[in-house]
């Protein structure tokens, strides 16, 4: 809650330094500089020449503390010593975000002091404020089909220049051979990355997206062209400092085909046009619209974004949290690459565990030899210490959540009782019959349930494919897939036994992608019909036998494991909806009370248990169609009332007083009324006042009556 002067000007900065009426001011390093560089010998020159200008009274004074950010770049600088000039006597207190490169390392120290503090990437990881990084290095040969036939092509196109005008010619085509013969490569890149979107954890289920990095505008336009022809069309965009004006083609001349300024140029007029449903000639104007509505889509809305092709922008500052993998197709090296591999270290949910690096230009060659000595390649210029842990291998990060997720789930499991069946586990994570209770134990051992299936089945479906290249044997490998077969399974048969399919789903950061990965993508369909409607609606709409016929194997196969999740989920509901109309829904739970008992005396069958089962779901989905209301206690709140107010009333005068609570509230209540203090108490007198000046002869308690309107939708 401070107030900040930001400071407008060189001259603007000198005034409010010399006055000292502000306590706190800030500035770019800039401002104590003038228009054109300062020279080393200048620099004396200058700060005289600004004292001097400046009046003895309006000289700095006071005590100066100055936090400088990003200390390690332009602090190094003449500037900085114009500053340290102007405030001899200040604090000097300098902060960075990346590891300091040697060069900038001993001349940090020199201008602030010994560290004050230091934290390396591998404690921020320890401390769960951002994520490890996974590296994948993958190779895509490049070479000329025939060198004698593009030299003989070369020939016949340069006939009858100058021998000097050839060997300019041909300088420029030692270049135009490497981009020529780089177009298989593109294509390998781009199906690479489309087979990703289609099987990695978070790029196929839409929560994550990717960023791949380009060497150069003309590259990233041809990779933009070639995913134009892919699934990826429409979901990815270029991002680059380029510009589309006539004049950067104006030069050009129109040969067989489209030069590099040609490609960028038409690529970047077709690509705002299709974003903004204009013509041509006037969508080439908004680019910079255009990278405004892309970035925040990327970030918003990662399954309707799912690529950005960058080159230099976008690698530092740009702060996405879907954003999970990054593919480098450039020569990149300290600082610049430290910065860019860190766009996909952002927490964003559960299910995003590490970020992914993919790198096509073998810029850590000694990370594929030896995790623990890269710094001569990538990072040389870094100290070994100060980049320490920044990247993992991926197969063996892998490995490691693998086994780990695999183990946690196994544990949460074993405690289930011998055969360790659908019933059994329905048992354990449930409850017996009918006893369920979103407050009990059993509640989160079913949430940790969920949760570590979830995270051991994206493990799984991250290594699905390199099972062998992890390490793991065939065998091995076969048996972890029947484990998170069998446990997936469990997860889903324990969840519609209790009715968390609808209640637990924000425990689950994407219970679909369980559905939609490698291990049960076949049955998605089959169970889309439970996505949105309760097993019990489901039961009075379609029929008990066409629900049982689309419940997990396990499940239906089993008469007391079938009885078991019909209970459950109508205890489920009556629990759900006790708040609303706890009469009427105490007699519910009584009504299967009695059912539950008859059944475990054996007095009932279990087809006669089902029917009555069937009957009480009906009773409970169709509550506010029953007939036995008087004509006008036709909304479940007015019902609530009728069945809530005191029982000497007679229904007649019932009916009249549910009516007339439900009028007063609805005319009195006001936009976010249960939240507000004054709002909540205008709706509880209104209350009052109806049974205390209509209904005073009986025995009414205002506050129950006011909870019951609080637990009302419809209000």
């Amino acid at each position: 809650n401070e107030s900040i002067k930001r400071t407008r000007s060189g001259a603007d900065l000198a005034d409010m330094l010399g006055r000292s009426e502000e306590r706190l001011l800030c500035s770019l390093v800039q401002k104590f500089g003038r228009s054109g560089e300062i020279d080393d010998d200048d620099v004396d020159h200058y700060v005289e020449d600004i004292q001097n200008r400046m009046p003895q009274a309006s000289r700095p004074k006071g005590d100066f503390i100055v936090f400088i950010d990003e200390c390690h770049r332009t602090q190094s600088g003449k500037l900085h010593k114009a500053m340290k000039a102007l405030l001899p006597d200040a604090m000097l207190i300098g902060f960075t975000g990346t590891p300091l490169l040697r060069n900038d390392k001993q001349r940090s120290i020199e201008t602030f002091g010994p560290y004050i503090h230091t934290y390396k990437y591998n404690e921020a990881v320890q401390d769960e404020v951002v994520l490890d990084l996974c590296y994948e290095a993958r190779d895509i040969d490049q070479s000329l089909t025939s060198a004698e036939k593009i030299d003989q092509w070369f020939e016949s196109k340069t006939r009858g220049l100058t021998d000097t005008a050839k060997a300019q010619l041909r300088q420029r085509w030692g270049t135009m051979q490497q981009l020529l013969s780089a177009k298989g490569r593109l294509e390998k890149i781009v199906a690479d990355i489309v087979h990703d979107m289609a099987t990695r954890d978070r790029l196929q289920n839409g929560r994550g997206n990717a960023i791949l990095v380009a060497d150069s505008i003309y590259s990233a336009c041809r990779f933009y062209k070639l995913f134009q022809e892919t699934t990826l069309k429409d979901k990815c965009a270029l991002v680059t400092s380029y510009r589309p004006t006539l004049q950067s083609i104006a030069t050009e001349e129109t040969g067989e085909g489209l030069t590099e300024r040609q490609t960028e140029y038409y690529t970047y007029r077709e690509m705002l046009a299709r974003h903004f449903s204009e013509p041509e000639a006037t969508a080439m104007h908004r680019t910079e619209q255009f990278e405004k509505d892309v970035k925040d889509q990327f970030i918003k809305s990662p399954e309707t974004m799912k690529l950005l092709i960058v080159v230099d922008k976008l690698l530092t500052g740009f702060d996405a949290p879907p954003a999970t993998y990054l593919y480098i197709d450039k020569k990149m090296q300290d600082h610049g690459l430290f910065q860019a591999i860190c766009r996909v270290n952002r927490l964003h949910g559960e299910d995003k565990k590490f970020g992914y690096i993919v790198d096509y230009k073998d810029l850590f060659q000694s990370l594929a030899q030896a995790l623990t000595d890269y710094t001569s390649e990538a990072f040389e210029n870094y100290d070994p210490e100060d980049v320490q842990d920044l990247l993992q291998n991926r197969l063996a990060k892998g490995r490691e959540q693998l086994d780990a997720t695999r183990e946690a789930v196994k544990a949460l499991c074993e405690p289930v009782g011998i055969p360790r069946n659908t019933a059994a586990y329905i048992r354990y994570f449930c409850g017996a019959d009918g006893e369920i209770n979103p407050h009990n134990d059993n509640t989160q051992r079913r949430v940790n349930l969920y949760k570590n299936v979830a995270a051991f089945v994206r493990a799984y479906a991250n290594l699905a494919n390199d099972m062998n290249e992890a390490g793991y044997s065939d065998t091995e490998a076969h048996e972890i897939k029947a484990e998170a077969d069998h446990y997936e399974t469990v997860s889903r048969e324990v969840k519609y036994a209790s009715g968390d399919y609808v209640d637990l789903s924000a425990y689950e950061p994407d219970m679909r992608h369980l559905l939609d990965t490698y291990i049960r993508a076949e049955e998605s369909e089959t169970l889309s019909t439970f996505d949105d409607m309760p097993l019990v609606d489901l039961i009075v709409h379609q029929g008990t036998e066409s629900v049982i016929a689309q419940l997990p194997e396990g499940i239906r196969s089993d008469d007391a494991a079938l009885a078991a999740t019909i209970t459950n989920n109508i205890r489920r509901l009556i629990v759900d909806k006790q708040e609303t109309n706890p009469r009427y829904y105490e007699e519910m739970s009584q009504i299967l009370d009695r059912l539950i008992v008859e059944r475990r005396r054996e007095a009932m069958g279990y087809h006669e248990y089902l029917s009555g089962l069937t009957d009480l779901s009906t009773q409970i989905s169709e509550s506010e169609t029953r007939t036995e209301y008087p004509p006008d206690i036709d909304t479940g709140a007015r019902q609530a009332f009728f069945n809530n107010l005191d029982d000497a009333m007679s229904a007649e005068r019932k009916a009249t007083a549910a009516i007339a609570i439900d009028t007063a509230i609805l005319n009195t209540r006001k936009d976010s009324w249960r939240d507000n203090r004054m709002k909540r108490r205008e709706v509880r007198n209104a209350i009052a006042r109806v049974v205390q000046e209509e209904f005073s002869e009986y025995n009414h308690d205002v506050d129950a009556l006011l909870e019951l309107a609080v637990n009302q939708g419809e209000y």
